[in-house]
C-alpha cells in the first residue's frame, strides 16, 4: 500500500513538473508534433499515476487481495514504458523508440483488467 501511494505521489510530482517543462522549455524547441507527442506522455502519466493511489488506498484497507497490489506493479511498469518511451522519442527524434509504448498501453490495460477482478472478487 505504502509503495503504491509513494510511487503515485512521486509520479503525480513528475507529471506536473514534466507538463510545466513541456509547456514553457520544449515549446520553441520541438516540432508541434513532437511536444504532442511529449504532452501525450505527460497525461497518460497523470491519468495512470492516479491509478497507483487509487490501487494504493484500495490495497490499504478496502481490498486486501494482492492483485490490487499487482494491479498497481503493472500501472507503473506502463507509465515507464509508455510514457517514458513518448519522452525518448519526443526529445530524441528517435522514431523507433515508438515500438516500446504500445508495450506500455498494453500494462495499463492489464493492470485496470486486474484491478476490476480484484474489486470483482471483493
Amino acid at each position: 500500500m505504502t509503495t503504491l501511494l509513494l510511487l503515485g505521489s512521486i509520479n503525480m510530482f513528475l507529471s506536473v513538473m514534466l507538463g510545466a517543462f513541456g509547456a514553457h522549455a520544449l515549446k520553441k524547441r520541438l516540432s508541434a508534433d513532437m511536444l504532442a507527442i511529449f504532452q501525450t506522455g505527460v497525461q497518460y502519466q497523470i491519468a495512470h499515476a492516479l491509478g497507483l493511489l487509487l490501487a494504493g488506498i484500495l490495497a490499504g484497507g478496502v481490498l486486501t487481495s494482492g492483485l490490487v497490489v499487482t494491479a498497481g506493479w503493472f500501472l507503473f511498469a506502463g507509465i515507464i514504458l509508455f510514457s517514458g518511451s513518448l519522452y525518448a522519442l519526443s526529445l530524441s527524434g528517435v522514431k523507433k523508440l515508438g515500438a516500446i509504448t504500445p508495450l506500455g498501453g498494453l500494462c495499463f490495460l492489464i493492470g485496470w483488467a486486474i484491478l476490476a477482478v480484484a474489486i470483482i472478487q471483493g
